[in-house]
């Protein structure tokens, strides 16, 4: 069963945590782009966390039904089949749930793992992510500290977001973000703690130090992964040193490899990959469609032969592209080679 229990899923963290390595959380649309990551996951034999936002759940259901909360469901039972033919673990997750959404996509995904568990199966997602990082501190928290309650009944992790990722991705524009709000204070940190560690149920934090959504030139993001550091260090010297948040790396394109490894030093176990996938996965498909234009389209002189305009033809092309973005993403956070599966 290698989409993880909540019992693997936290198992996962917990060695993360302990040696410095994170798992790539990739963003996925469809059976297509789920399949990559499986796909560069298992070769990369590492575990990984496969999400849905918002948005990519709205795309799953199609045209006519627009369902966000329906379409991460159809992805995810679609992982949950394929998993299983996998040597690896795989976690579902969601991402950015802004606090007008939460109605309409993570409390009716709960709900089916309450449905599921009822049933003695498997969670459908593992996790999921509340971005309130729109709303001042203290109302982000309170409505985290809700949502925890309803996660920690079904052995489900939340992750919160405080400071802004910059930057725009599917849906989210902040891009016109005072720069002051792109780098969590030691502050804000020790808020999040003695606003959730009360409640019991496990949480993820994805703290903000320079990131940004979006595709960027190496060198173009200023990171100062410092403020992790010293965000943990304050919540040590206040609760002791077993409170240390498992931090989340959102906004990675265009990092330093040297940033990203210094983040894994600080708490860091779960950073965000969309962009880069999706750029890898197209790069393909573009080539396809200029190398074979004349084959594509009926003209006068002949018809378009079916071999080339057949999806599989270059979908196939871009699962295997997409995934070795995925493997090299296990090679960069460390996690490559370091399956739990089986021990």
């Amino acid at each position: 069963m290698p989409v993880a229990t909540p019992e693997m899923y936290r198992k996962m963290l917990d060695v993360a945590q302990a040696n410095n390595y994170a798992y790539p959380a990739i963003n996925v649309t469809s059976t297509e782009t789920a399949n990559a990551a499986l796909k560069g996951f298992a070769d990369s034999g590492s575990d990984g966390i496969i999400q849905l936002s918002t948005g990519a759940g709205e795309f799953a259901s199609g045209l006519n039904v627009k369902d966000m909360a329906l379409g991460a469901m159809t992805v995810a039972e679609h992982v949950h089949r394929m998993a299983e033919h996998y040597n690896i673990y795989i976690a579902l997750h969601t991402d950015h749930c802004m606090p007008k959404k939460i109605d309409g996509f993570v409390k009716p995904l709960i709900e089916a793992t309450a449905t599921l568990r009822a049933a003695g199966q498997n969670n459908l997602f593992q996790s999921h992510m509340f971005d309130g990082s729109e709303l001042p501190i203290d109302q982000n928290m309170k409505q985290s500290v809700e949502l925890l309650k309803l996660c920690r009944e079904q052995e489900i992790i939340l992750e919160v977001e405080i400071g802004v990722v910059g930057g725009e991705e599917d849906g989210m524009d902040h891009s016109q973000v005072g720069k002051e709000k792109l780098y969590t204070t030691p502050e804000d940190m020790v808020k999040v703690y003695e606003a959730l560690h009360p409640v019991g149920g496990r949480y993820m934090v994805a703290a903000t130090f320079g990131n940004v959504h979006g595709i960027y030139k190496p060198g173009n993001v200023v990171l100062k992964p410092k403020i992790l550091r010293d965000g943990q260090e304050a919540l040590r010297k206040k609760f002791g040193d077993q409170a240390t948040f498992d931090l989340v790396f959102h906004g990675g394109s265009g990092s330093e490899l040297s940033d990203i490894h210094e983040t894994l030093e600080y708490g860091v176990i779960k950073m965000n990959v969309d962009t880069d996938t999706q750029y890898h996965f197209t790069q393909p498909i573009l080539k396809h469609m200029v190398e074979n234009q004349a084959d594509l389209t009926h003209s006068e002189e002949k018809m378009a032969d079916k071999k080339k305009f057949d999806p599989r033809s270059y979908l196939k092309a871009a699962e295997k592209s997409m995934a070795a973005r995925v493997a090299q993403a296990c090679k960069d956070l460390k996690s490559e080679g370091k399956t739990i599966f089986g021990k």
